[in-house]
Parts: structure tokens; sequence; C-alpha cells
């Protein structure tokens, strides 16, 4: 159970999204949002307060009647459930619901507690908004994707229960569950703010941790198999620059190669004898893919600390407009709603992403070149050569992944066009930022599967399973327990997308 209350750590959203805890709203939290509401309603009754008894945007200069400020809302709930697209993944979903939720609690959004309530039982009870990927520009916030969330909230729209895509009255009739009803500016305290971008950020740093966990462990594993010197990812030599995941990095290489028989000391090789020979037979340091992994792995590992800080920030910041104050008895306007943190972050979180699967995509390289690598049959073929192909035709696919990566990783962040009237005439464009991020990290997945497969072929071509480290060797029989050892020719697509869905866990 987590409660809702005065924080909510990155780890408390995981134990939501990712391990399905319940969640629990605080009865300082329903405190709080009475206390905004009720002096909003006050407050409100003979000011000018924008979204209350004004139009939206570049409307905002008509002022709404008295008996039309309800309709008012419903009105720009509708009219902007207009996303397109696939469908985000109910987990992403579930993330935004708990962001909106969050900071809705944090008492200056002036909604009634009915909505918190409600958006609680939707994610106890695994019920998902159908929301879009496409319409989304940032600012004012994720208005497109939250809108189709408020329209559920009103009961109407589409929902995702128990894996089939239902009528909102329909699944609200049989859970017993009853729609919000509109009072002072729950459509646009709903839909004005940065939730979306920031539920599937969170998601993307959680998965993009996930993947430099495997890819320091695959490229330890490569280091090991070609029995490279230990000094590159040595404290003496990576202590020497002053780069935090640079030297994290490192030490997690050592802790996973303590135990291998493997990997070499140089003072044992290239620092002892007589050294006469004019071409040396051994290398004298390897390619950059297996000799710089802590340089490379280190900032991206930096990258994904740093967006989880500024995500953490996120959800837990009022971030639609106007701030509602109860403590100052003030209601202040301005743009908490702009997503350029979250935007910004995650145009650095997929540039990380996207050179860890160039790093990887090389690792296989070598692994695939004999002529590279010297010590392997060409694309790691355990059969005949010339007759069988081994690890060939997924190379490509590697490639092609890696590739369309490479091109994806091209800024949202400064991709603004203005729109609205020119009134959001400069947007973050945050969500896509973070949709084209999730399918950056989604392709790295593919190819580290591609790459787990070359080292366990690897280490069979070499018979080094029961000389490799202990780390290395959980990696082989873990691999192997969805791809048997093959000589023969056959279909690697079921196997690459089981290996995958194994990763991604």
């Amino acid at each position: 159970m987590t409660t809702i209350n005065e924080y909510l750590s990155l780890e408390q959203f995981k134990t939501v999204v990712f391990d399905n805890s319940s969640v629990k709203i605080s009865d300082e939290v329903l405190e709080r949002v009475a206390q905004s509401f009720d002096f909003l309603k006050e407050f409100s009754a003979n000011k000018i307060i924008y979204g209350v008894n004004t139009g939206f945007g570049p409307m905002a200069q008509y002022r709404i009647k008295d008996e039309d400020r309800i309709q008012l809302q419903y009105n720009l709930i509708r009219s902007h459930a207009s996303g397109t697209g696939k469908p985000l993944a109910p987990q992403m979903v579930k993330a935004a619901i708990l962001a909106r939720l969050n900071t809705l609690s944090l008492g200056n959004s002036g909604v009634h507690p009915s909505v918190i309530n409600l958006m609680q039982e939707l994610i106890n009870r695994d019920i998902y908004p159908l929301i879009f990927e496409h319409g989304g520009v940032g600012a004012s916030g994720d208005l497109v994707q939250l809108a189709h969330l408020a329209l559920v909230l009103i009961g109407e729209g589409e929902v995702f229960y128990k894996g089939e895509r239902k009528a909102t009255q329909e699944v609200f009739a049989a859970e017993g569950l009853t729609a919000i009803s509109v009072e002072i500016r729950e459509g646009l305290a709903l839909m004005n703010g940065t939730s979306v971008m920031t539920g599937i950020g969170i998601v993307n740093a959680v998965n993009a941790k996930k993947l430099l966990d495997i890819s320091l462990r695959f490229s330890s594993a490569l280091n090991e198999i070609v029995k490279a010197y230990d000094d590159s990812f040595s404290p003496e030599l990576n202590n020497t620059k002053l780069h935090k995941g640079q030297q994290e990095v490192a030490a997690r290489m050592r802790e996973h190669l303590a135990d291998s028989k493997l990997v070499r000391k140089r003072e044992d090789h290239l620092y002892t004898g007589d050294n006469t020979e004019t071409v040396f037979k051994e290398k004298v340091q390897e390619y950059y893919s297996l000799r710089c992994v802590p340089q490379i792995l280190g900032p991206v590992l930096d990258t994904i600390n740093s967006a989880a800080l500024v995500l953490e920030n996120e959800i837990n910041s009022a971030n639609d407009n106007p701030i509602v104050d109860v403590k100052n008895q003030h209601v202040y306007h301005g743009g908490n709603f702009h997503g350029d943190y979250i935007s910004l972050e995650m145009d650095k979180l997929k540039l990380g992403v996207t050179k860890l699967s160039m790093l990887a995509e090389r690792q296989l390289n070598y692994l695939m070149n004999a002529k590279i690598n010297e010590i392997l049959p060409p694309f790691t073929n355990l059969g005949t050569l010339g007759f069988n192909f081994g690890l060939q035709g997924v190379q490509f696919t590697a490639v092609s992944t890696t590739a369309e990566n490479q091109m994806l990783s091209n800024s949202m962040y400064v991709h603004s066009i203005p729109n609205n009237n020119d009134n959001q005439d400069i947007v973050s464009m945050g969500t896509n930022a973070a949709v084209i991020t999730a399918k950056v990290i989604e392709n790295a997945f593919e190819v580290l599967a591609i790459q787990a497969m070359a080292i366990v072929q690897a280490i069979d071509a070499l018979s080094y399973k029961n000389e490799v480290s202990s780390g290395t060797r959980k990696i082989y029989d873990d691999i192997r327990a969805i791809l048997p050892v093959f000589e023969k020719d056959q279909a690697m697509y079921p196997y690459v997308q089981a290996i995958k869905e194994y990763l991604m866990k």
C-alpha cells in the first residue's frame, strides 16, 4: 500500500506502477484538497480567474456567464479529447494517472476531493483510460492526452479493463463507480499539466536503468570472452577522471569480473619478459567498444540519474495554471504547465540510450567479425561454415534497429511550433519527446537481445562456460534457457522476442 501524503518518492511511484501496489489517499491530503476547493469557490465569486469565468487560451478575453461556467468545463474536456495514433500502454497510463493524482493532492488546484478519490479507484482497480500517443505539444501541458483522462472521469469515453477496450459507462456500472460532477474548474485542472509526459518519463527512466545494467553486464562478459586486460576498468585509471558515472561503471565491471578466470593483468604479459618483438602477437589494447565502456556508459548512467531527479521533482510539483494558494489567500497566473524540464530530460535520455544501443551493436559486430576478434568463427557460427549462417541474419536486424534509434534521437525540445492562435507561441513538445524516447528504449532492448544471443554462442564456440565469472555464467544460463545451443539454421525471430521480453522484466 502506497500512501499519498506529503511527498511521493520515485521508489514509491515505481511500487505502484511496476509492482502493482495499491494507493491510499491520506486524510491530510483530503483535507488540503477540500480547503483549496472551498477557498477557490469563495475567492472566485467576484474576481476574474482564468478558466473559471473566462474562456481558454486566446479566448481568455471573453467572460463566461455564471450559468455557463460548469458547462464550459465539460466543453473543454470533450473538445480536446482529440488524440490519435496508438493507445498508450496501460503501464504508461497508470503512471500518468498517478502523476496527476499526486500533483492535484498538493492542494494548489482547487479541485473537488471527488476527483482524486476517483483517480485512486482507477489505479487500484486497473482501469486505464484510452489515451493516444499523438496530440500533446507539452504546453499547456498534456492538454489533449489529459483530456482523455478527464473524459473518463466524467463517465464518458473508453477504457481498457481486463484486457478489453470498453465504454467507460459500462465499466463504471460493473465496478459501482460514480463519475465526477464538475464543480468549479475540474476540467482545466485535470488537463492543464505535465502528468502524461512525466508518467511516461518515469517508465522510460526505469527501463533505461534496466538497459544500463544489462549493457554493463554484457560489456563485462565481452571483455572476459576476449581475455581483455583489466586495467581499462581499474580504479587507478578511472578515478583519475572525476565523473561519478564512469567510476561507478568501472567499479561494477570489477565486481562482475571478480571471479573470472579469463581476464588478464597487463603486468603478467606485456610488462614481463624481454619484449623484443617488432610485431606483437597479443593486442596491446582492445578496440574502443571493449576498452572504453566506463567512459561510454558512465555518461549514460549520469544522464539516467539526472532525469530521475527531474522527474521526481515534477511529480511533486504543482504544474497547472492558475495556482491556488490557500496560505496566502491568492490565485497566481503563470506557466507551470510548461513541459520544458521533462522534454529536455527525455531528449538527453534518448541520446544516452541510443549511444548505449550503438555500443551494443559495435560489440555485436566485434563478435560477428572473425577478422577483428581473431578467435571466433564468423557470425559465431557453430555449424558448417558456408553452409550454415549462425547469427548473420539477426545482425542485420540489430543494425537496422540501431539506425532507427540514431534517426529518432533528433531533438523534440527544440522543435517548437507555435499554435493555439499563437497564444502558445513556444512549446516544449515534452509528450512527443517522452513517447519517442520510449520507442528508442524498446529498440535498445531488441539490440541487446541479439547481443545476448551472440555472447552465449561465443562462450560455447570457445568452450568457456566453466571459466567465465559467476555473473557471466548467470547470463549464459538464463539466455540458454530461452535459446538452446544451435548449429543448424532456424527461424530466429521467436528467440529474439522471447529474450527481449526476459530482459525487460
